[in-house]
This record gives structure tokens, C-alpha cells and sequence, in this order.
């Protein structure tokens, strides 16, 4: 019993959606970022695949995107034409740990497909 206890658990905390990122992402990040629709600044799709391309492993895409959205700068950004079309990202405030949980779920979720936003 113990041993099914123990894989059940393990289970939903390698694949169930980390409700606490979700909410941080979905009550910060879309006030701009549109999943998958570019308004106000890129879509998140777009600068997901951007990160994804640029940085092969979680570890990588969470440091760098992490270290950029906490003090983000022309010269350090991987989307220049972004920044000419809609500005340079303000700084949000948020301490480096908030941003790589945010940054975790943004490299763990499919926003092309329906997924939780609370």
C-alpha cells in the first residue's frame, strides 16, 4: 500500500500543473501576454518558442528567461524586433525566485492547447 502511496504521489507531482505558477502566471504575465495572441506584447507562444529554440534544457530557458524579465535590457534580449514594435518590458518588481516559478511553468506548459488558468 505504501509503495502505490508513494508512486501515485510521485505521479501527480511530476505531471499535475503547479496551481501556485499557474496563478502567478495567469494573474501577472497575460495583463500583456496574450497565449497565443500578439496585442500589447509578443504572445507568450511566440516568445516561448523563442526561449525553447535559444535554450535547449528547463534549466537553461528558466535561468536566462528568469534573469531577463527581473532586470530586462535591449542588449541582453534574444527579441530585438519585439522591443522595437512594442517597447522595452518595464521591470515588474518581482524578487528572481517568483520569476523562475513563473518561468517553470512557462517552459512546462502547452499554450496551445487548454490548459488550467487558476
Amino acid at each position: 500500500m505504501k509503495k502505490i502511496l508513494f508512486l501515485l504521489t510521485t505521479f501527480c507531482v511530476l505531471y499535475a500543473e503547479d496551481p501556485y505558477a499557474s496563478l502567478l502566471f495567469h494573474g501577472n504575465c497575460t495583463t500583456c501576454h496574450f497565449e497565443q495572441k500578439t496585442v500589447s506584447a509578443p504572445a507568450v507562444v511566440e516568445f516561448k518558442k523563442r526561449y525553447m529554440d535559444a535554450f535547449k534544457t528547463k534549466e537553461d530557458f528558466v535561468f536566462y528567461m528568469s534573469q531577463w524579465v527581473v532586470s530586462p535590457k535591449k542588449e541582453t534580449s534574444i527579441m530585438h524586433d519585439a522591443i522595437k514594435k512594442h517597447g522595452l518590458m518595464p521591470e515588474l518588481g518581482f524578487d528572481l525566485s517568483t520569476i523562475e516559478i513563473i518561468s517553470g511553468y512557462i517552459y512546462d506548459t502547452d499554450f496551445t492547447k487548454e490548459h488550467s488558468n487558476h
